[in-house]
């Protein structure tokens, strides 16, 4: 009996019968679990006892919230699925072939094709075809070479979670970066009053030093990590207020002028608090992958998707989006010759 995730072509390791996924090099991530621990567990050992002698039994207490919540969105953005696109089968490779030929006279290949569809919006966006997932890319989606799949709402790839970065881990990833920088301004304002109480006590700030060293280590770990975190925290805060991904703002997608207009970002709502409501507290939505269903010879290919049944429309011809009541983008195109098999689709999504 085998199950999709165990032929999924990707560079992923799977866990838990395909519950879990991460990216192929975890390395740094598990490097990072590590050193956020320890420094967490050398404060509730050498500074939590004496501050809540001198202070309160809550400094430890809400250290724990903050270490929890760490380790719970680091977590849940390393082994969640980022939004990992299923790739074509090859029926769906067959037919666009074919496709390409009747409809291209100049005959060109289609990793170099283009198709142009527009958005609800009224913006018109070109999708690449990915030759390594035999797709045309939807908007705002990318292929990640160290994950090799094409990711919705692709950011980046984060060593540091040992994950992409996309539609389905997002708010967890930013949720991470925010509660670690409480956590590290949490634990240094702590290492000074600990420092600064015990120096009242010793006869000299020295003495107060040696005599908890682990403390000045504690400090140094979140002196040099802080401004990093912070400023990566800042940025991401930044960019949901822009409603534009990184991947997006490093290439200035939506700041670059195409046949003598300029684009604007058609996935903003226009208003800082909406584009944060929308990224943050929205809806989450499913998987593109049903990863423990099981492989049975009629159903070998992982099924389609309405995004990879883009790439069955006459990719000459601009298409449109269109939102139905549900706020769900659906492509309105003829279902092509060789779907007429059983199949479970996936829910649409407007990769927003």
């Amino acid at each position: 009996m085998v199950k999709q995730w165990e032929i999924l072509e990707s560079k992923n390791r799977f866990y838990c019968d395909g519950r879990c996924l991460t990216g192929r090099d975890i390395g740094v991530f598990i490097f990072a679990l590590i050193l956020i621990t320890i420094t967490s567990g050398l404060f509730f050992g050498f500074d939590c006892p004496y501050l809540t002698y001198r202070l309160s039994p809550a400094v430890p207490v809400f250290a724990a919230i903050l270490f929890l919540s760490v380790i719970c969105f680091i977590f849940r953005t390393a082994c969640s699925d980022p939004g990992i696109l299923p790739r074509a089968t090859p029926d769906e490779v067959l037919y666009l072939e074919r496709s390409n030929i009747t409809s291209s006279p100049q005959s060109v290949a289609l990793p170099g094709r283009t198709i142009e569809v527009q958005m609800h919006t009224g913006h018109v966006i070109q999708l690449k075809f990915c030759s390594t997932c035999k797709i045309f890319r939807p908007p705002r989606v990318s292929h990640c070479s160290l994950c090799d799949a094409c990711i919705a709402n692709f950011d980046h790839h984060c060593p540091w979670v040992g994950n992409c970065v996309g539609l389905r881990n997002y708010r967890y990833f930013y949720s991470f970066l925010m509660s670690l920088s409480f956590l590290c301004i949490y634990i240094l304002a702590f290492n000074i009053i600990n420092i600064v109480l015990r120096a009242q006590d010793k006869p000299s700030f020295a003495d107060a030093i040696r005599d908890t060293p682990a403390t000045i280590v504690e400090a140094l770990i979140c002196f040099f990590s802080i401004w990093s975190v912070l400023g990566l925290w800042g940025y991401h805060t930044y960019l949901i207020c822009r409603s534009v991904t990184t991947n997006e703002d490093i290439k200035d997608t939506w700041n670059t002028s195409r046949r003598g207009a300029h684009m604007k970002n058609p996935f903003s709502r226009g208003n800082p608090c909406l584009n944060c409501f929308a990224a943050l507290c929205g809806p989450l939505p499913p998987s593109f992958l049903n990863l423990r269903a099981i492989v049975t010879p009629d159903n070998n290919n992982i099924n389609m998707s309405p995004t990879r049944m883009m790439n069955t429309i006459n990719i000459d011809e601009t298409r449109q989006y269109q939102l139905d009541d549900n706020n769900y983008q659906r492509h309105s195109s003829p279902v092509p010759p060789h779907s007429d098999r059983q199949q479970n689709r996936y829910p649409s999504y407007d990769y927003v």
